[in-house]
């Protein structure tokens, strides 16, 4: 007799009562607009041979993350996939491992000097 297996437990697949979870995709980058309210734009780059001339191009895509931390626009921030939160939003803000310049502080200084 052959053994029916279901979708659920084919081969790279896990079940949702599985012990292990499923490793969750980690991308790090930086946040360049903070203009939503627990929602920020963040900027991962990478690294990308042309395919005819061989030449490494910098590529950046842009996730919107959901943002518990209070991240600002200049921080480099971890985002990890999560369930979809929006149309859009599909990603979440894990850590931020940098703090960037202090926005207003660089704009009131230039304002002085000049």
């Amino acid at each position: 007799m052959e053994q029916q297996t279901s979708s659920s437990q084919r081969e790279g697949e896990v079940n949702a009562s599985s012990s292990r979870p499923r490793r969750r995709n980690v991308k790090t980058g930086v946040v360049v607009s903070d203009k939503m309210q627990k929602t920020v734009v963040v900027a991962v780059q990478r690294l990308v041979r042309h395919p005819l001339y061989k030449k490494t191009m910098r590529r950046s895509s842009n996730f919107l993350a959901h943002d518990e931390k209070g991240a600002h626009k200049g921080d480099k921030v971890r985002i990890v996939e999560t369930r979809p939160l929006s149309r859009r939003k599909r990603w979440s803000v894990e850590e931020i491992l940098d703090r960037g310049a202090d926005v207003a502080a660089v704009v009131t200084e230039t304002e002085t000097t000049a």
